[in-house]
């Protein structure tokens, strides 16, 4: 890969961080010095400030960059951290003004998806992330390669080494474009394959470190790594699930989201991001310990609404109550008597007997007890209505039919009907 080699060990670094009043939100240091931490680096000061708009050509006035510039030479750091977006124009002019690497806070997100990048997959779409990133910051180097000059000798293909790597950027990003889309069609192929089975896919989704890894493993018996960090999970995993009612079910664990999470990836990770727009239910995992988990709900459901999936059904988990004193394992209705919201703990397992009964009965609520008849040559069908749950009772008469009292979906009865020697009474209340 291009740009997913760092160099081993911590960076020391200056983290900047300015309360801009043309911003309506306003960016979390905390959190930025966790993303730091989680990168790799050792932050050793902080620089803070207020302005009313940053600075067009380098983000900063003349006093608050000399200030900079004096506290990143007394700590000796390498690299200079700001918690905001800075245009390549400002990058490059900080990095000669400081002597040092300016990384903005997409390029450090960028950096840390690099590290945690395990999959083929996984590691093509932050690769493309990066790329995509990277096409507006390739500086004016390397006037020694010009090729664009006459006279005998010197002449060339007209590149500049500038164009020659925007042109071996653009060439990678449309082949790496080109691998995605195969992935994009195998995960459709099993999207069709688990529709064809009728089994619903019930994707977790939420702020990243809120615990969704914790609750896969849980839920599905897994071992994925799990850690109190930001971005732990980067690559999907989909597991099986059994829940009452409702029987067997899909569940997919999604990378995490942020505020103002870059979107480079949010169009890089479309392919996996898919898993959640095509999910019959999402469950909202927060982290119910958390000061600031309602706008870390709010920026969740912003961007499943930037991706298409603001209309799926939601049940929200608040999560770590064993770091909530006096919170109790709970089901929260409405006034139908739906579940919306579940109280448990993922790294306790309180909670998890309501989360299941939960989840069986949103996604139950289709379905009916149905009559089946099966002849003998269908055991095969039989066998799998058995292990996804779907039967409820069966007897076997003197011509080896299968007589089934099943919980299915009213279409799957009607497909199972049209069968040679099958049969369904209609549904039962």
């Amino acid at each position: 890969m291009l740009f997913l080699e760092r160099p081993d060990g911590s960076e020391t670094c200056v983290l900047v961080h300015i309360e801009l009043a043309s911003e309506a939100r306003q960016e979390d240091l905390a959190e930025f010095e966790e993303l730091a931490v989680s990168a790799g680096a050792a932050p050793v000061a902080t620089l803070a400030g207020a302005r009313e708009r940053p600075e067009p050509a380098t983000f900063l006035g003349t006093g608050k960059l000399r200030e900079l510039a004096l506290l990143r030479q007394s700590c000796g750091a390498g690299l200079v951290l700001f918690n905001h977006s800075l245009t390549p124009a400002q990058e490059r002019n900080l990095e000669q003004q400081l002597q040092c690497r300016v990384l903005d806070r997409t390029g450090l997100i960028l950096d840390i998806f690099a590290q945690r990048a395990h999959s083929h997959e996984g590691k093509l779409q932050v690769e493309l992330a990066q790329l995509r990133h990277l096409s507006t910051r390739l500086k004016r180097g390397w006037s020694h390669l010009d090729r664009q000059k006459g006279g005998i000798g010197l002449r060339g293909a007209g590149e500049k080494q500038l164009e020659l790597d925007q042109r071996m950027i653009g060439q990678r990003i449309k082949s790496i474009r080109k691998s995605l889309g195969r992935v994009r069609g195998r995960r459709e192929l099993g999207r069709n394959a688990r529709r064809k089975a009728d089994l619903a896919t019930v994707s977790l989704v939420g702020y990243t470190n809120a615990g969704k890894t914790s609750l896969f493993n849980l839920l599905t018996g897994a071992r994925s790594f799990a850690a109190d960090q930001l971005f732990a999970t980067l690559d999907p995993r989909l597991r099986r699930i059994s829940l009452p009612l409702c029987g067997t079910a899909i569940l997919a664990d999604t990378v995490g989201f942020i505020s103002h999470l870059p979107h480079q990836l949010v169009e890089a990770f479309k392919a996996t991001l898919e898993e959640t727009v095509a999910a019959q239910l999402l469950v909202h995992v927060i982290d119910a310990s958390s000061p600031k988990r309602d706008e870390h709900a709010t920026e969740v459901h912003a961007v499943l609404a930037e991706i298409g999936a603001g209309e799926i059904p939601v049940v929200e988990v608040r999560n770590k109550i064993d770091l909530c004193p006096e919170t109790a394992p709970r089901i929260d209705r409405d006034g139908d008597g739906a579940p919306v919201r579940v109280w448990m703990s993922a790294r306790t397992g309180a909670g998890e007997q309501q989360l299941r009964e939960a989840l069986g009965e949103l996604l139950g609520r289709e379905l009916c007890e149905q009559s089946l008849v099966l002849p003998p040559r269908q055991a095969g069908l039989r066998s799998r209505l058995l292990a996804r749950g779907c039967i409820l009772a069966e007897r076997v008469d003197e011509q080896g039919n299968f007589h089934l009292r099943a919980r299915l979906h009213p279409r799957e009865a009607s497909r199972i009907a049209a069968l040679d020697g099958c049969a369904a009474s209609p549904p039962q209340a």
